[in-house]
């Protein structure tokens, strides 16, 4: 584990791990693979709504490290994974939004490559660890972002396995 920094995002490299999962020639830069809490709201699964969640998040100097949403019945769940969760607590408490959470996630990020997560997957397989969901992308610039769900009874063992914390 490294010493807690400041990060790109504004935020601590606290339970960061930097891992070199891929290095073929020794110019890629090592993964990081992070323990994140994240957060979600109900809002009206119609046109604006994350419009207006976002541009008050901006507003109240929220950076966001991952956004995720998806109708849930006539309503649509809209998933936050604030870079200072201390910072949404704040902003959403001020919109009198119901939040749920902190719950936890891992965030992941690196050079981008052909097959990328499967090592990560790989390693939460071994553990037994069921993925409930992930997003991953490619971020440019030869970079890829992701962001992995288990199951709560399963975030400690999963974090081992990543080698996180």
């Amino acid at each position: 584990m490294l010493a807690p920094r400041s990060l790109p995002c504004g935020c601590s490299s606290e339970g960061v791990r930097e891992t070199t999962i891929y290095d073929p020639g020794g110019t890629s830069m090592p993964d990081t693979v992070r323990l994140v809490d994240y957060f979600y709201v109900e809002v009206p699964d119609k046109p604006g709504e994350g419009a207006r969640a976002l541009s008050y998040l901006k507003g109240a100097g929220v950076h966001l490290l991952a956004i995720h949403a998806f109708p849930k019945g006539r309503r649509a769940q809209v998933v936050f994974v604030p870079s200072d969760p201390v910072a949404f607590r704040a902003a959403a408490k001020a919109a009198k939004w119901k939040t749920v959470g902190p719950k936890k996630a891992f965030f992941l990020q690196g050079d981008d490559r052909v097959g990328a997560l499967v090592d990560y997957f790989a390693k939460l397989a071994d553990a037994k660890i069921n993925v409930t969901a992930g997003d991953a992308l490619a971020a440019g610039a030869g970079r890829f972002g992701a962001i992995l769900w288990v199951k709560a009874r399963d975030v400690k063992r999963a974090a081992k396995a990543l080698g996180v914390g």
